[in-house]
Formats: C-alpha cells, structure tokens, sequence
C-alpha cells in the first residue's frame, strides 16, 4: 500500500515565534514541502500558539493542494470552531491537556466512548474524515471503531524509544496486533510520534496497510543538516 507522507510544519512556526516578524515564513514551507513531495500538511495549533496560530491554519488552508491534516484537542471549543471554518481533509483528535508540551499518549477509547461518539460525528457531517490518537492495544483498537471513527493513529513513542535500544521486534509486535485489529474492523490506520530515518522503513515494512505517518520535528531537524527538499525525499523513500 501506498502510505502517505503528511509534513507537520510546528517546528517551522516555533522558530518564527521565537524571534518575532515572519521568518521563516510558514505559508511558504507549506508551500514547499508539497513541491518538494510531501502528500499533505499537518498542524497541531493549541491554545496558547506557541507554534501554529489559528491565523496561520486559516491561511495555510488556501495554499494546500494535497491534503491538509488539522491535528488538535476537540475539548477546546476554539479548536473545534477552526477546524469547521478551515474544513480539512483530515482532522486528527488527540487528547492533550492545557499547557502539555507535546502528545504524549492516546485516548482511552473505553472510557471515553461515549464522548468521542458525540464529537466525532460533529465533523464527519462536514466531510471531515475523522482519525483519533490511540495507543497500540487492542482494546483501544476495538473501542475505537465503536466510536464511529474512520481511522486510528497509532501513537508511535514506544516504539521508537524500544527500537533505539534494539529492541525492534518487542517494539513493533504490539504496532502490528493494532493493525491486523484496525483493518479487521474496518478501519483506516495513520500512525505517528518520534518516527524518524532510523526507525521509519522498519515500521513501514511491519505495517503494510499503513495509509498515512505525519512527521515533524525529526524531519525538520534533519532538514537542518541535509535540506528541506532532500530530507522529505529521503523520508518518502522509506516508506516505499
């Protein structure tokens, strides 16, 4: 299956931010992480702006021609209100807390099904294809497909911290049970967090039907060294 390289570009705006003005200009690294081959943007805004503000969501949103995945905390009204004035291809609802530096893990499909139940559908009957942030457990798995969601991502920090100390085949086995459960069950699977050139071709190789990885920080950081068009080439190539 073909799997789909969805650049974050947050990295781009904590850069401008720190030092004021618009450089570097967000609007154009959207711009040209899709002419140098990526197959969507993703944003992560959270309340405080740190990095991506709502105006930048709002503006990135008329340059994309690929897809555009919005990535954010769906208990925040503010967000929800963006996400259905922007209308993404995608929005991905990952359960942050105020103030969190960055997702650090899924929601907990069981009991909080009631609650995704409702506001999953808030987006779908906008169009908006709906992917939520799951741990790989089965019984998230199962929960998530209760919720009427159209695909999971599979937060992938335990996998790259196992993989790091060669663990490879302990930190992919429970990725994979996800899997096999997501499509049984009828659902697209997406994955993310701390996949990087190290650990991405064995994750890709292990997760055939993987439709799509968003990936930022480890793809920005190597654009520092090895360019920004080369660094997403050589990231597509590992999902080949």
């Amino acid at each position: 299956m073909f799997t789909r390289l969805s650049v974050n570009i947050n990295k781009f705006a904590t850069l401008r931010n720190s030092r004021g003005g618009n450089n570097p200009d967000v609007i154009k690294a959207a711009i040209d992480a899709q002419r140098f081959g990526a197959d969507g943007i993703t944003v992560h805004p959270r309340p405080d702006e740190r990095h991506i503000r709502y105006a930048d969501v709002k503006a990135i949103k008329h340059i994309v021609t690929t897809e555009f995945n919005i990535e954010g905390n769906c208990r925040e009204k503010k967000f929800v209100d963006l996400v259905l004035e922007v209308n993404p291809v995608q929005v991905t609802l990952v359960p942050d807390e105020e103030g969190q530096l960055t997702s650090d893990h899924g929601w907990n499909t069981v009991a909080q099904k009631n609650y995704l139940k409702a506001i999953i559908p808030v987006f779908q009957k906008q169009g908006i294809r709906v992917s939520i942030f799951v741990d790989p457990d089965i019984k998230m798995v199962e929960g998530a497909a209760e919720t009427g969601t159209d695909r999971i991502e599979l937060y992938t920090e335990s996998f790259a911290s196992l993989f790091a100390q060669n663990e490879k085949e302990k930190a992919v086995a429970p990725y994979v049970a996800a899997a096999e459960k997501a499509k049984e069950l009828g659902l697209g699977i997406n994955a993310g967090h701390d996949l990087d050139l190290h650990n991405l071709k064995y994750f890709k190789t292990h997760i055939p039907l993987l439709e799509e990885v968003s990936i930022g920080h480890a793809l920005i950081s190597d654009a520092l060294y090895l360019g920004f068009e080369n660094a997403i080439q050589i990231y597509k190539r590992q999902l080949t």
